[in-house]
């Protein structure tokens, strides 16, 4: 086991794994602290980095077995001392490691008498078996044990169906359990006074030593930063954007939001109009966006601007003006008069 002493930075963000041991094969535990984090940033990561390691990781199992000699899932042959349910459940606890993409086979062909291991499997070049001493099942006779296998890369975890009977090639569903991450948790210690008050992440995590909780770690952070790369690279929508640039220049009656501003304040409605955020009302991505770059961002700001101050936004249009009118309309609470005439 690894201990190494906390230290905590007060200039940039660290992570730091400060424990680390291994209890077998097929359970590796490590400990690490992200730090320092403003208040409330370590709840934020620290429930996203769970369910990531937990949910987001891929990892490799046996999924199906095969033998034309097996009658039912739940029968027994001479010379075996388990049951076939007793083998399926053995093979669904071996452990495996691989960078294989989709499914692959391999096979168990054994002569009794003796005991049949995870060594016994014979395995594509790029499986490995963490755990070379499984039990599989015991032979007490000379007889022979011959049992193809499926093997599969995927995440979470799959229930095999409950009528999981005998189909017309011999094979049975097993339930896989993809999930190389055993447990995580995640834990938050405060410190400082006042504003100046931060926070340290503790993050732990057990594994089935497929994947150390180093790799577990890196593998879930990658699979966040992937999720969150298209909102980087987002662009503003561009339909019918040729057939904007064509249409005639519509002349707008002058009409200013801040009229509306002025009437709600008589009606002595309160309502704190720049905490109302413009992403509360039902707007279309497009002009949320516009309204965002343009520095439009509460209640407040939107009804400051007149027509003519949202049809000089890019991209905005005549419909666009129409649509936030309507929304303003439907928004009861604001209680906000429209004009009689339409746009």
């Amino acid at each position: 086991m690894v201990r190494e002493k906390i230290t905590i930075s007060t200039r940039t963000l660290q992570w730091k794994c400060i424990e680390s041991r291994t209890d077998n094969k097929r359970l590796y535990y490590g400990r690490f602290i992200l730090s320092p984090l403003m208040k409330g940033q370590a709840d934020t990561i620290g429930i996203a980095m769970r369910r990531a390691l937990l949910g987001e990781i891929e990892g490799t199992c046996i999924t199906r077995a095969k033998s034309e000699k097996i009658p039912h899932e739940f029968s027994t042959i001479a010379g075996i001392q388990e049951s076939i349910h007793e083998i399926l459940m053995n093979l669904k606890e071996i452990v495996l490691r691989s960078n294989l993409y989709g499914t692959c086979d391999a096979s168990i062909c054994v002569k009794g008498p003796g005991y049949v291991t995870a060594q016994d499997i014979i395995l594509p070049p790029f499986v490995e078996i963490i755990d070379n001493t499984q039990h599989i099942a015991s032979l007490t006779k000379a007889i022979d044990l011959c049992i193809g296998l499926q093997i599969e890369r995927n995440r979470g975890y799959r229930i095999k169906p409950t009528n999981n009977f005998q189909v017309q090639d011999g094979s049975y569903s097993i339930d896989a359990v993809f999930m190389p991450v055993r447990n995580a948790n995640h834990s938050v210690h405060s410190y400082g006074n006042g504003n100046e008050k931060q926070e340290i992440l503790f993050l732990e995590i057990w594994t089935n030593g497929s994947l150390t909780p180093k790799e577990a770690l890196h593998e879930a952070s990658r699979n966040l930063i992937d999720f969150f790369i298209p909102f980087l690279h987002a662009e503003e929508e561009n339909l019918h954007l040729e057939i904007e640039k064509n249409q005639h220049k519509v002349t707008l009656p002058l009409f200013c939001f801040h009229d509306k501003l002025t009437k709600l304040r008589k009606n002595k409605k309160e309502i704190v109009l720049k905490y109302i955020f413009i992403d509360q009302s039902e707007l279309t991505p497009k002009i949320y966006n516009c309204l965002k770059r343009s520095n439009i961002h509460t209640l407040s700001d939107l009804l400051n601007k007149s027509q003519e101050d949202l049809m000089k936004i890019e991209h905005f249009r005549i419909d666009d003006v129409k649509h936030i009118l309507g929304i303003l309309e439907i928004e009861k609470h604001f209680t906000i008069d429209l004009p009689k005439n339409k746009i």
